[in-house]
């Protein structure tokens, strides 16, 4: 991991380099070329220290030049700028450990990865004329970030095709195509070489060569990283004498904010291309940047953040830990100090092509084709936050990108508040408005409505069981339509979940189990419809809302069955389930094969005659291991209890095989898996309905009852792949003279 380390400290310190010193170049006099690289220094090796980010790199922030400019240009001077900055790091500290971090759990996503491409795009766009040798200035422009004067980029990008420097094009589009090598090649992957650091060394080579062959390929220094040469007047410190100018502070403020702001923005979009997938603790960080900020005002640095460019290429290089950071701010420092001769013949073609290759990676075609394929709803705020960042600069397209994000979810709010479902449950049908994680007073006109129309003599069930906050507002409309507007309009209203110091008390008035008044009422016909119900809103998943400690209690005191269920002990096809019911709804009876015996028909007929059960369903299922095992005992003509081991399974066995005939044994000889399955199944189909018809030949009870009308007997099959219930018949009941 360390060899790692440092080799990625080192491809960054390269990259880094010429950025420190194009930010304070940007920002212009008076502020010092040297006041970039410390800040570089102190980004890489006190903040590398302390942070608790394993890639992030922090360093001066290109965003920030405009603000620099303007604040210097305020204060008169930058010995006063330093003061300011002095005072922004001791609010970012006091920001940290008032762990404002929080605010980073709030950038979107989308926002994010529109800010990854928006600087691939940028990197693009900036570096290509300098891969080909076309530098306008000594550090090549490098300060991508800061608002752009988009005549001159793109006028930049046209004079490239008629401007160029043969040697430093040369340079340029070999370190393309190094780069592209690594890419795709298996062996140099592994040999262990970062590709951008080749890129570097073959560069200084070519460089050499050219300046001994001379020439139009002859490198000059325009084309050339320029590191200041004199140490003398490195450190520059603040006017203490203007801590009694309010403008300080308010400069202060500012710098705090944005540095603040932007660092939180770039510490997730680090963390989200990770390979590792690591969080970084977001209020440490801003701690560690104030303490950062505050030591660079005392010695003549300009504002840091966490730097997405070069925690991208720290990234890209193989950084596992933050002594990659570490490393390159103490090259930083060692090579400014002792060696800029050697930094001054690196080509800055090579590091174009470096950023061109990393904003590739950053902007690929891949991340806008999955972000298209989200929706609306994530592409939209991320194309924004493209556009906006490429057309004006970094922090202004955040906010645009953040401003379209924010509508999106506003509107998503406004448009579903709550979730609506009509449930149909044993006393009636119940509108169920299930209310979102937070309601606000935006969503009271979408509610209202809603509320407003729910018809005359309906039910309600408001539920906030999942909801951690409702506005006043929304409150007191759910107070007023429960005391006053429901109550005109014959409207019940229930209601759940709802906090205690919202002081609205649960009340669940709609009938959600079975009861003696239900029983009386319904049918068998009736019975297997809601049976039928309730396994379409399983398959469909969308049960009932019930309140089983409630049906406990009320239960308690007696029990109404609609129907006797008797179903296979599979554990796949629990009655309750299946059918979507609550407690004391049915009797369930289970045994293997969904056979019969004196103890089953005991069972059925207290159900029945006693408790007052309407339909008696034998329900069977699919690829029933008891069936399986009948016919597989069929067809060797085995002893049930010596081949399965089990003593008292025999019953059983004999019993299903009543359903199995002369041909199933002939064609499961011959049956593949699924054709066997397929046998299978049809006997079970077969054992459904023989059991139907033993059940009414067994029990006089049962029989009796039938005939009255009082209840009914039927069979179904439930598949267990699907979850379907399919009836095999609506009136399989036996009639008296058909048994005569």
């Amino acid at each position: 991991m360390v060899p790692r380390d440092l080799t990625a400290g080192l491809v960054v310190f390269v990259v880094a380099l010429p950025l420190c010193l194009g930010v304070a170049l940007t920002v212009g006099d008076p502020v010092p070329l040297v006041a970039g690289i410390l800040t570089g220094i102190v980004g890489g090796i006190v903040v590398g220290l302390l942070s608790g980010s394993n890639t992030s790199v922090s360093g001066p922030s290109p965003a920030l030049t405009a603000v620099i400019a303007a604040q210097v240009a305020l204060l008169g001077s930058f010995d006063a700028f330093l003061l300011a900055l002095f005072f922004a790091g001791l609010i970012q500290i006091a920001l940290g450990f008032g762990r404002a971090g929080f605010l980073s759990a709030f950038f979107p996503s989308s926002v994010i990865k529109g800010l990854l491409s928006a600087v691939g795009v940028l990197l693009i766009l900036k570096q290509v004329p300098h891969v080909l040798g076309h530098d306008t200035d000594p550090v090549g422009d490098m300060s991508f970030e800061q608002p752009r004067d988009h005549e001159n980029t793109f006028t930049a990008l046209l004079q490239t095709l008629y401007d160029l420097h043969p040697g430093a094009a040369i340079i340029g589009l070999v370190s393309i195509g190094l780069l592209v090598m690594w890419e795709y090649s298996k062996f140099l992957k592994r040999s262990g070489l970062p590709a951008p650091l080749v890129v570097v060394a073959v560069g200084i080579v070519v460089k050499l060569l050219f300046d001994a062959i001379g020439g139009a390929v002859d490198i000059e220094s325009s084309h050339l990283v320029n590191v200041p040469m004199k140490r003398d007047e490195f450190l520059t410190f603040p006017d203490f004498a203007q801590w009694t100018n309010p403008s300080i502070y308010t400069a202060a403020l500012t710098i705090a904010v944005v540095a603040s702001l932007e660092t939180l923005l770039n510490l997730s979009a680090s963390d989200k291309i990770d390979p590792r997938q690591r969080q970084s603790p977001p209020n440490r960080e801003l701690i560690v940047q104030g303490v950062g900020n505050a030591l660079l005002g005392l010695i003549g640095g300009i504002p840091m953040t966490s730097a997405i460019v070069r925690s991208s290429i720290n990234i890209g290089a193989g950084a596992q830990s933050k002594l990659a950071s570490i490393t390159h701010g103490i090259l930083l420092a060692g090579c400014v100090l002792f060696l800029p001769f050697v930094l001054n013949q690196i080509p800055l073609s090579c590091l174009g092509a470096i950023l061109v290759f990393t904003g590739i990676r950053l902007a690929s075609p891949a991340m806008i084709k999955r972000m298209w394929q989200e929706g609306p709803y994530q592409f939209i705020p991320f194309i924004a936050t493209m556009i906006a960042i490429v057309c004006t600069d970094l922090l202004r397209g955040i906010l645009i990108g953040l401003g379209v994000g924010i509508l999106f979810i506003l509107n998503s709010n406004l448009r579903k508040p709550v979730r609506r479902v009509v449930e149909k449950h044993l006393g009636g049908d119940v509108l169920h408005i299930q209310f979102a994680s937070q309601v606000s007073f935006l969503n009271r006109a979408a509610l209202e409505k809603i509320l407003h129309g729910v018809p005359r003599g309906g039910h309600v069930l408001l539920d906030a069981s999942n909801t951690e906050y409702i506005d006043p507002d929304v409150l007191d409309l759910i107070r007023d339509f429960r005391e006053e507007i429901a109550p005109a309009h014959g409207v019940q209203v229930s209601v759940r979940g709802f906090r205690e110091k919202y002081r609205v008390e649960d009340d669940i008035q709609y009938i959600d189990y079975s009861t003696r008044e239900l029983q009386d009422q319904l049918s068998a016909a009736q019975v297997l419809q809601i049976l039928k119900d309730g396994n379409e809103r399983f398959r469909a998943g969308r049960q009932l809302t019930r309140d089983l400690n409630r049906q406990v209690d009320l239960t308690s005191k007696g029990q109404h069955p609609l129907a006797v269920i008797l179903s296979c002990i599979d554990s796949r096809t629990p009655a309750e389930i299946i059918f979507d019911l609550g407690l004391g709804d049915i009797f369930s009876v289970r045994v293997a094969g969904n056979v019969i015996s004196a103890n089953v028909l005991g069972s059925m007929e207290y159900g029945c005659a006693v408790a007052g059960a309407k339909l008696i369903l034998v329900v069977g299922h699919t690829r029933c291991g008891a069936v399986t095992a009948a016919v597989d005992l069929a067809c060797s003509q085995a002893n049930p209890g010596e081949a399965t081991g089990c003593q008292n399974i025999e019953k059983i066995i004999t019993q299903v095989q009543q359903s199995v005939t002369d041909a199933d044994r002939v064609s499961v000889a011959a049956a593949s898996g699924e054709e066997k399955a397929n046998i299978v199944d049809a006997v079970a189909r077969r054992n459904v309905r023989n059991m139907v018809e033993q059940i009414q030949l067994q029990s006089q009870t049962i029989r009796d009852m039938v005939q009255a009308g009082k209840i009914a007997v039927m069979g179904a099959m439930y598949d267990i792949r699907t979850g379907v219930l399919e009836v095999l018949s609506d009136d399989t009941a036996i009639k008296s003279e058909e048994r005569e």
